[in-house]
């Protein structure tokens, strides 16, 4: 399994890494924009984007596209995240150039028909509406909105009912051509598949797109803050946050062992005393979430209200004892986490082409996998001990909750 990168002359990158032993590919197109691309007025419109390409282009209908690459047993989609957006399709080893091809048409020649953005800007609604209707969700959004007050990267990724309705053809034609571009966008596949001849295809099917330099967002700082919504919810859901570290931070690596140790899994700090021993909550774990330039450290736990104020001093309470550094036995389980994860990754083809599509735009290289498992190894229970004691440093977090804020307010703010 050999990686290998080519560099084409309008500045796309294109990488691979081919295995015989499998029948598929896995094909990936990374676009470096995301929603902390856009203004406040944009809000939504790089999700917008995401979901009009697929809606026809200047020699396929929506239909056509559909109806392509089912035809041959494979699946299309596509993603956005505050970062970037991805398109990806997963075919049969023989139907590479169809995935490329329809990959190309969709990020060069979408032509956003006027009509048909009127009915898909209904379609977002509906999901905006979905994710609104799921609290342990929406409890996210909030989060990051407060954590990253007024910027970019605190917006939601699906804007909101107001910015959708405002959409035009010429605002999403002309965001198209600002960052679209080939120094923006990697092609990224894995699978059974020649190195040489996906570079071929790529440069035929890619090579309208326009050159120009790569587009940088706002830079975001953490702020931190408060929001609470009230509504009439069994369960109340709570997130905490603290600022987090880069994907480029040397404490990169500690974070994440902190975060496994404290509430990862099953094994966890959080798991093991807020659920099995004490029965506080049914689902409690810790993430740590990174950019290019910050990120953030995050706890979520759903419980009923009557047991905020027992459950709160224990998140707490573990989060402190933490500082005097883990116990050899769960470090060690931490790090074997973090290592098989990675190394599970690279079995799934999907993954593996994911994981290669950003390494690419964050890093413009790809990592090896034994320097990142070496990165994992080289975190000391002390570098874990000084991440804890951070975060237990810090007087409040910030804190999103959906469901019964009153109690929020008296319990924890107050």
């Amino acid at each position: 399994m050999t990686v290998q990168v080519t560099k084409l002359p309008s500045g796309l990158r294109v990488v691979s890494e081919s295995r015989r032993t499998v029948e598929t590919v896995a094909i990936g197109v990374w676009v470096d924009v995301g929603a902390r691309f856009e203004t406040k007025t944009q809000n939504g419109l790089t999700h917008c984007l995401e979901h009009m390409l697929f809606k026809g282009t200047k020699t396929r209908s929506a239909r056509d596209i559909a109806f392509e690459i089912e035809s041959v047993g494979g699946h299309m989609n596509a993603y956005t995240s505050r970062d970037n957006t991805t398109y990806y399709a997963r075919v049969l080893k023989e139907d590479l150039p169809l995935a490329v091809g329809l990959l190309g048409d969709l990020v060069i020649n979408s032509v956003c028909d006027a009509e048909e953005l009127e009915r898909e800007k209904d379609v977002i609604l509906q999901e905006i509406g979905q994710t609104l209707d799921t609290p342990d969700d929406v409890v996210f959004d909030h989060l990051q909105s407060v954590a990253f007050k007024d910027q970019p990267i605190g917006r939601t990724i699906l804007g909101d009912a107001d910015t959708v309705r405002g959409f035009n053809r010429d605002g999403l034609m002309e965001f198209l051509a600002t960052h679209y571009l080939a120094s923006n966008m990697v092609v990224s596949a894995v699978g059974n598949l020649d190195h040489q001849q996906l570079v071929e295809l790529a440069a035929a099917k890619f090579e309208k797109l326009p050159t120009g330099s790569r587009n940088k967002p706002e830079s975001a700082h953490y702020v931190g803050g408060v929001h609470l919504q009230e509504r009439e919810l069994e369960q109340l859901h709570l997130t905490l946050g603290w600022p987090g570290v880069s994907f480029h931070d040397d404490n990169y690596y500690a974070h994440q062992i902190y975060s496994t140790i404290l509430g990862g899994g099953m094994s966890s700090r959080l798991f093991q005393e807020v659920r099995e021993h004490r029965g506080l909550a049914y689902s409690v774990y810790s993430f740590s979430s990174s950019h290019a330039e910050t990120g953030l450290f995050g706890i979520y736990a759903g419980t009923s209200p009557n047991l905020i104020a027992d459950m709160v001093p224990v998140i707490k309470g573990e989060m402190e004892t933490l500082v005097a550094g883990p116990t050899g036995q769960e470090f060690e389980i931490a790090r074997a986490q973090l290592k098989a994860g990675l190394l599970m990754a690279l079995e799934a083809t999907t993954s593996r082409m994911e994981q290669l599509g950003r390494q690419l735009l964050v890093f413009d290289r790809v990592i090896p996998v034994q320097e990142m498992i070496e990165n994992v190894d080289s975190v000391t229970q002390q570098d874990v001990s000084t991440v804890a004691a951070e975060f237990a440093a810090v007087d409040r977090p910030s804190i999103a909750a959906v469901g019964d804020s009153a109690i929020v307010s008296e319990k924890l703010i107050a």
